[in-house]
């Protein structure tokens, strides 16, 4: 297995996709095993410290009564709601101190599944001079997903961290995955 360290480089970014506990176990729209990323994801962030790559760290961050939300029409039961511990990082999940943090679902009028979608995130990692995203996080079918097809259609090399991501389930993980090869996005299976 490769180090994360010896993988990353100048011009890279890390993009750690809503780790919080709602989407892992014991959470509001748990993933299975959702919460064995986080180790993963742990080494990665290291390795991002030790070469000074930056990591971005995107959250659910859902107004009270979401659109997303079944009971207003949505396809998803409650989860991340504005400061409350299910959107919440999860608890061992160490990220540096200089983690930027992305925000997104927080439009009243519709959901935001990507990283990407209206949150300024491309215009930033173009002034700090990225090229290549590595993605890891939660969940690989759905928020994974649609963050790594935007950061491709934005033009930057994309790299799917595939041991550092869940799907909701395995068919969907399956489906995500060729997508992501179809749309030019490399595959690391470390």
């Amino acid at each position: 297995m490769a180090e994360s360290a010896e993988i990353l480089k100048h011009g890279d970014a890390l993009l750690i996709v809503d780790v919080q506990n709602d989407f892992c176990p014991g959470g509001a729209l748990p993933i299975e095993k959702g919460d064995e990323v986080v180790p993963i994801l742990n080494r990665w962030s290291k390795g991002a410290a030790e070469k000074c790559v930056p990591v971005y760290a995107s959250r659910d961050w859902h107004p009270v009564g979401h659109i997303s939300f079944q009971n207003r029409g949505g396809s998803w039961p409650q989860h991340c709601i504005q400061d409350t511990p299910g959107a919440a990082f999860h608890k061992d999940l160490n990220l540096p101190s200089d983690t930027v943090v992305v925000t997104k679902g927080v439009r009243f009028d519709k959901d935001q599944y990507s990283a990407f979608d209206q949150t300024g995130l491309a215009d930033e990692l173009r002034r700090c001079g990225i090229q290549r995203i590595l993605v890891g996080g939660l969940a690989m079918d759905v928020c994974v997903q649609a963050s790594v097809m935007d950061a491709l259609d934005e033009g930057f090399e994309t790299v799917l961290l595939l041991s550092a991501t869940r799907p909701v389930t395995p068919e969907g993980g399956k489906t995500a995955e060729e997508k992501i090869k179809k749309a030019g996005g490399s595959i690391c299976e470390d």
